[in-house]
């Protein structure tokens, strides 16, 4: 398996619950940010981030090391993860 793991969710988003559920039941760690739960300057530097990373992409933002994966493509974590 690869080494950190972050992801920029949204607390009400559908496929940010099934990455966080997948992630939970393989028991593999992260960081994770609910971009809609943040308020004032946290928020806007969450959002200058993923504007940077990943302009005008949907959710969740899954960031592995340095591979970048939009949206709960679990084909796609479980190669990266190597799972």
């Amino acid at each position: 398996m690869k080494g950190k793991i972050r992801a920029y969710t949204l607390s009400t988003c559908p496929y940010c619950k099934a990455f966080k559920a997948f992630m939970g039941e393989h028991e593999i760690p992260m960081e994770f940010t609910d971009v809609d739960l943040l308020k004032g300057e946290e928020q806007t530097k969450a959002m200058d981030e993923i504007d940077r990373i990943c302009p005008g992409c949907g959710y969740p933002i899954i960031i592995i090391d340095e591979e970048i994966i939009v949206g709960f493509n679990e084909n796609k974590i479980r190669e990266v993860l190597r799972l």
